[in-house]
């Protein structure tokens, strides 16, 4: 894409930059906020797609102007007060609200290397046989959920091809809303460039993308 920064299809956002030798952490805090993330007490509700959601939701020109883990602060602090585990006013000043219960649900410090060694498998077993075949010809939805979807803007009601089956895991459309995993078949799907961009695209380029069955139709 001609070096174009592309975010959900729209232009314009100028050059993608390549950081030469890019840090893991541009700076202490970043690591600081990722270990937090990764160690603090969560709720039994945030999910991974609830994580996501939840950045999607920020005003368009802060998304555009923060860094990628000042959108992690922005989530984590969304999703707390949400749970009812700490207030705007408490984020504000640092301090513990007057009379706010005090918690005792902290992981024990050698919980948590097990905990993130272990991991989220989005892999589930269902009943339901795969819809479409390996070299299937297929054309993703034209869909405009108000929620969250992994289907990109910029691929859909495009023409596919079925590249591999990964088995069924949890559908992000409703898992990021608590309405439950609803398990699909996921497939990886191959794209050609000029489908997507037009015939300015290089002829040989091509997209895959991993997609659930429901964004998908037979061609």
């Amino acid at each position: 894409m001609n070096g174009i920064h592309d975010m959900g299809g729209m232009h314009g956002l100028g050059p993608l930059e390549r950081e030469a030798e890019e840090p893991v952490f541009h700076a202490p805090w970043e690591a600081r906020m990722y270990g937090i993330s990764q160690a603090m007490t969560g709720s039994p509700d945030w999910t991974i797609d609830y994580f996501r959601f939840t950045r999607e939701c920020m005003p368009a020109a802060a998304y555009l102007e923060q860094s990628y883990y000042e959108h992690w602060y922005y989530a984590y602090t969304v999703m707390m007060i949400e749970a009812g585990m700490a207030t705007l006013e408490e984020f504000r000043t640092g301090k513990a609200a007057t009379g706010a219960e005090r918690r005792d649900d902290a992981a024990p410090p050698d919980s948590v290397a097990p905990a993130l060694n272990k991991g989220h498998d989005p892999r589930r077993t269902i009943a339901d046989p795969p819809r479409f075949a390996v070299g299937q010809q297929i054309r993703t939805r034209n869909m405009h959920p108000a929620g969250h979807t992994r289907l990109p803007r910029y691929a859909r009601g495009k023409l596919g091809t079925v590249h591999a089956h990964h088995g069924a895991h949890v559908l992000p459309d409703t898992n990021a809303h608590g309405k439950g995993e609803c398990p699909q078949h996921i497939y990886s799907v191959v794209i050609a460039a000029r489908e997507l961009w037009g015939p300015e695209a290089a002829p040989k380029d091509k997209v895959y993308l991993d997609l659930w069955e429901s964004y998908l139709e037979p061609a």
